[in-house]
């Protein structure tokens, strides 16, 4: 039985001290307020965003191309809708958010 204890101990120390709880990555997320919307200066931009594809205002481009259209042809834009289709994943949508954080001044909003 001390055996059995004492393994269970080692065990115990052993995960207590390998395990991490360090955030590698944190997204900012906040939740709509209510109230009518101030119109806006310039029109949104429009995301249609699936598992294996994505279109900005109908041009089709890769995750890693959205940033660099995104500075060229729209600088001044601060919103865009992002229209997401049922098979986009979790994680796919994350990416997404991690590639726009470079934009602070862009309100995201993910449709229905």
């Amino acid at each position: 039985m001390t055996s059995l204890i004492a393994v269970i101990s080692l065990l115990l120390l052993f995960f207590m001290l390998t395990s991490t709880f360090t955030r590698f990555s944190e997204i900012q997320l906040s939740a709509a307020g209510g109230g009518a919307a101030a119109p806006a200066e310039t029109s949104p931009l429009f995301l249609q965003f699936g598992a294996e594809s994505l279109s900005l205002n109908g041009t089709v481009l890769t995750m890693s191309a959205l940033p660099a259209e995104i500075t060229a042809q729209h600088p001044e834009a601060t919103v865009m809708l992002v229209s997401a289709t049922d098979d986009v994943t979790s994680q796919r949508l994350v990416d997404l958010l991690v590639t726009l954080a470079p934009f602070p001044a862009l309100s995201l909003t993910v449709l229905d």
